[in-house]
């Protein structure tokens, strides 16, 4: 089965930004040494108590001793340097292997960050701007039209014309309205699936498929989690005259050291690729155990050894959990690391400022899963959070994050100077509490000295 179609089938689980109110670190405080996650530090030494530390050691621990996940790796970075980088478990129960520093996972929507900042590149270069209309780069969309009615059983019954094309801004921050068939309750969900728009054997097959469905709503008035990403890849083609792999390989992994990113692992890499598991279900119920994600859905795996049919900018990507944490640390950098610059700190702030209108943010979003509100928005590619206190958890103001479908999350928090990174494989949840919110929660309230 293709890569994209088995993606397409899973439901990417979005993890919440879950901002908060500890104090920014005194000026100069992160100037001692490089911010390039080379070095490492203890964690008194940059304000966590290491004792309260050891709550977030001994909960990822028990996650894995209760057989909610297989294994896990966790990322603690402060002022760039490594406070804490974790293994727990196995890469697979089947073989037993223990999980190592270095592997390989399935990143899927953590993907998306990478594609927007492939799309900023460009944006520096003044290929595009945030206002233009998306058929100034992809005609195809010029008579895209706008459901407006469906009948009980889902299917569309009326449609309307766009009021204007989304803008470039629209879709990189999921209101354009766009659908993407992960879910199967929209009418317009429902053709993503009948169409097999992310099983195309390209992203100009993609393009095509799209334009024949309706959007969900009229362009900028609504949130929901999309395929426009997937577009922005197209785009990054489009302008680039490359690839996308080929065009994130020269422009981000390279340059940011990140060896193990990208959309296949090659046959070299293939046996450092985790095992992803799903909840086991008897009779429709959950038996508490996991089991390894051989077949679902009726199809195999896709094979991550070979390049994909369709190289997907919005959940393709495997990566490790130190390639990750560097792009990261090169974001909360405001574009820089190891004395290379990916963006300028503009276009680093631009991608960390909501631009959800305010009518839209009061309202759920597409997945039913998130809600965003006056504190917590969306900006280029991420979640961002508006007002901390009012959000009511322990990050920093600006703190940008997301999450994949196969349980993978981080953050970065400008405001504390935080970088964390988590990877687990486990398909539709953690079999328990939210492991992203957790670790927010457990971090913070080891940081007691946020002026170090």
């Amino acid at each position: 089965m293709n890569r994209l179609a088995y993606f397409a089938a899973v439901f990417s689980t979005v993890l919440l930004a879950s901002p908060g109110f500890a104090k920014a670190p005194a000026a100069g405080a992160a100037a001692a040494a490089p911010a390039d996650l080379t070095a490492t530090a203890t964690p008194e030494a940059v304000g966590f108590d290491a004792q309260r530390l050891k709550r977030l050691d001994a909960y990822m621990a028990k996650v894995v001793a209760d057989g909610r996940v297989a294994g896990m790796t966790t990322l603690l970075a402060r002022h760039g340097k490594v406070v804490e980088f974790n293994t727990y478990g196995k890469t697979s129960l089947a073989t037993g292997q223990a999980m190592p520093k270095d592997e390989i996972f399935r990143i899927y929507s953590m993907s998306k960050p990478l594609t927007g900042v492939a799309m900023m590149i460009l944006f520096e270069q003044g290929k595009w701007r945030l206002d233009d209309p998306v058929t100034r780069y992809v005609p195809e969309f010029k008579n895209l039209k706008v459901m407006v009615s469906a009948d009980k059983d889902g299917n569309i019954t009326g449609v309307e014309d766009m009021k204007r094309p989304p803008t470039m801004r629209e879709i990189m921050s999921h209101t354009a309205g766009f659908g993407y068939g992960l879910g199967d309750k929209h009418p317009v969900d429902k053709l993503y699936r009948k169409e097999e728009v992310l099983a195309s054997t390209g992203l100009h097959q993609m393009i095509e498929r799209t334009a024949k469905i309706p959007l969900m709503y009229q362009p900028g008035s609504n949130w929901s989690y999309s395929s426009a990403v997937d577009i922005q890849g197209y785009i990054v083609e489009k302008l680039s005259g490359q690839t996308l792999g080929e065009f994130m390989q020269a422009n981000i992994f390279a340059p940011l050291k990140m060896k193990d990113t990208g959309f296949s692992t090659g046959p070299a890499k293939a046996n450092r690729l985790a095992a992803v598991y799903v909840g086991e279900r008897v009779n429709d119920k959950e038996t508490g155990r996991i089991v390894e994600a051989n077949d679902l859905f009726s199809n195999k795996m896709p094979d991550y050894s070979k390049p994909p049919a369709m190289e997907s900018g919005g959940g393709g990507l495997v990566s490790t959990t130190m390639d990750y944490a560097r792009f990261c640390q090169m974001m909360l950098n405001k574009g820089e690391l190891d004395g290379v610059r990916i963006l300028s700190p503009a276009s680093v702030e631009l991608m960390d400022t909501n631009v959800i209108p305010r009518n839209v943010l009061v309202s759920n979003n597409g997945t039913g899963v998130a809600q965003f509100n006056d504190a917590v928005g969306f900006g280029l590619d991420f979640m961002v959070v508006n007002d901390a206190a009012r959000a009511g958890h322990m990050e920093g103001d600006k703190t940008m994050s997301w999450g994949g479908a196969a349980g993978t999350w981080f953050w970065i928090d400008p405001t504390n100077d935080v970088v964390f990174v988590g990877m687990i494989q486990r398909m539709g949840g953690s079999g328990g509490d939210d492991l992203g919110t957790m670790a927010r929660t457990l971090t913070y309230q080891a940081l007691l000295h946020p002026e170090k």
